[in-house]
């Protein structure tokens, strides 16, 4: 089993910045590539960014291009979202995930098999 636990959310400002971190223990961290999802109430699970096993590769949703980057620290266990120019529409729960596999990075929320328990991330305009 792979554990992931997330941290970093809370309340910001429009146009505010706040970064998240997804710590992982249990299994080879380098081993899965990761992903950061939000949902928001009444929303499906939507993919934010999602980062290769090796970290050079990352893919994001186009309502964050340009604002949100991923990236890991694959020495640290750890995988990072930082939320810059943050809108009252990036308010959502956020999960980071992993998943295995040959790919390099994973969009769908069907391929990533371990999840943390979710941080709050509310912008206030």
């Amino acid at each position: 089993q792979l554990q992931l636990v997330e941290s970093g959310g809370g309340l910001v400002q429009a146009g505010g910045s706040l970064r998240l971190s997804c710590a992982a223990s249990g299994r080879t961290f380098s081993s899965y590539a990761m992903g950061w999802f939000r949902q928001a109430p009444g929303k499906v699970r939507e993919l934010v960014a999602a980062i290769s096993r090796s970290g050079d590769n990352a893919y994001y949703a186009d309502s964050v291009k340009g604002r949100f980057t991923i990236s890991r620290d694959n020495a640290k266990n750890t995988v990072y979202l930082q939320m810059n120019s943050l809108k009252p529409e990036d308010t959502a729960v956020y999960y980071c995930a992993a998943a295995a596999g040959y790919a390099s990075v994973y969009v769908r929320v069907a391929e990533y098999a371990y999840w943390g328990q979710g941080s709050q991330v509310t912008v206030s305009s």
